[in-house]
């Protein structure tokens, strides 16, 4: 939808935008590649600015192409994402077995809390904690190779698993871990497949460095993949840490390696962070492979923007690269570890619950405030300057005798049929 406003829009400011004059001598720079203007183009170029010995700032044919160069974006984009969640959900489905795994005799009695070990002893400190793991320059290059084989071992799905239940759900529940797993994936393409604006922005400069004297083609390709190996990298980074701690809070362990989630392993602590990131790297990756398409449509394979057969090769074995790797490696890390922060997302219900959680709070939410109502139309109030032991404000109110008992307030008849109202009932059902 916004992608069809953007063309919309540019459709609409069409007129104004090539009516932009610029000396010729600046359109000559910033230039893609070494593309030589014929005179036949100046046939779309706007007559007020030929008059004038200037260019268009963007022609009207320039418009059109940047529309064209939008709906491939949008078809690259959803494409991509869909298909990069897609490979993400496929190498969780080898995770159906584990959590099968997790209600059978065997786990219960490996994870009996009266069998004691020490944390050494167990799988998942036998995974991470080697002679790598107490020095910071040694971890990050272990964790950077443990991405490209076993991203997500058995051992580390238990251990996060048994983590996450213990942080948030009473012990013994048999609550579908991976399934929750698969909703939050989810709901967060919904996320990733959209844009915002700082997204937008980052475009820009994609395509203002897009030119022969910055040598784009020699790192601009390599950018989402070289971010998607860092995000790959802290992932298991955390993993790691999360064991670290474990073993200095516990030499012995009781059943199983009990892990604590917690934000402060993420960049900022922020788990959400990383799903932004992901997000930056599909969108990017999809940008340049629609800018590749879209100089093919216009100026052919073999035109100024793809002189080299190595720059070619570069840019599709580049952006296919990274839409493999995240889908089969970084996403189902993420959606494991992810989860390890503080708090945990509303996915944990199922949709049922959650449609259900939402009328019961919007129906307790319209009570509240018809009681309210109905308390302001009994009679006009004013207050008074009386204060209780620990100073609660109190509000008098005028009332009949006919006033029918159980109404809430009190009456005091050598007051002069006066009511006193402590304002602690309104807090009370505001705490209910």
């Amino acid at each position: 939808m916004l992608f069809g406003f953007l063309s919309l829009l540019l459709t609409v400011t069409k007129e104004p935008i090539s009516k932009i004059c610029i000396p010729k001598s600046s359109s000559e720079t910033f230039l893609s590649c070494n593309y030589n203007k014929s005179l036949d183009e100046n046939v779309f170029e706007e007559p007020s600015c030929l008059n004038k010995g200037k260019v268009s700032l963007i022609s009207g044919d320039g418009v059109n192409q940047l529309q064209i160069l939008i709906f491939i974006l949008a078809l690259y984009h959803v494409f991509s994402c869909v298909l990069t969640f897609s490979f993400g959900h496929l190498k969780m489905r080898s995770w159906k077995s584990w959590e099968e795994e997790t209600r059978t005799l065997e786990y219960q009695f490996s994870n009996d809390p009266r069998r004691f070990r020490l944390t050494h002893q167990t799988s998942f400190a036998q995974r991470h904690l080697k002679f790598w793991s107490d020095h910071r320059l040694l971890r990050w290059p272990v964790c950077f190779l443990r991405q490209f084989y076993g991203s997500v071992s058995k051992t580390d799905y238990f251990t996060l698993r048994h983590g996450f239940l213990t942080a948030h759900f009473a012990e013994g529940s048999s609550f579908d871990f991976r399934m929750f797993l698969r909703r939050v994936l989810d709901e967060d393409l919904q996320v990733v497949v959209g844009t915002s604006l700082w997204i937008w922005v980052f475009s820009v400069l994609f395509i203002f460095f897009h030119t022969k004297r910055f040598y784009n083609h020699f790192w601009l390709p390599f950018l989402p993949l070289l971010m998607l190996l860092i995000v790959g990298t802290k992932l298991q980074l955390i993993i790691t840490k999360m064991c670290l701690e474990s073993r200095d809070s516990a030499s012995v362990v009781c059943g199983t390696l009990l892990v604590k989630p917690h934000d402060k392993f993420f960049w900022f602590s922020r788990p959400q962070l990383v799903l932004h990131l992901l997000h930056f790297i599909l969108f990017q990756n999809s940008f340049q492979l629609a800018f590749f398409t879209w100089t093919w449509i216009k100026f052919g394979m073999r035109s100024c923007f793809h002189e080299e057969t190595n720059n070619i090769v570069i840019r599709l074995v580049a952006g296919s690269l990274v839409h493999v790797l995240c889908g089969y490696v970084t996403l189902p890390l993420y959606a494991l570890v992810t989860q390890m922060g503080s708090s945990m997302k509303k996915e944990v219900f199922t949709p049922t619950v959650i449609e259900g959680l939402k009328s019961w709070h919007n129906d307790a939410k319209g009570n509240k405030d018809g009681r309210k109502n109905n308390l302001k139309k009994l009679s006009p109030s004013h207050r008074v300057d009386n204060a209780l032991c620990d100073n609660q404000e109190l509000e008098t109110v005028q009332i009949d005798n006919s006033s029918p008992q159980g109404t809430g307030y009190t009456q005091n008849p050598s007051a002069g049929h006066t009511a006193v109202e402590i304002m602690e009932e309104e807090v009370a059902y505001e705490k209910t």
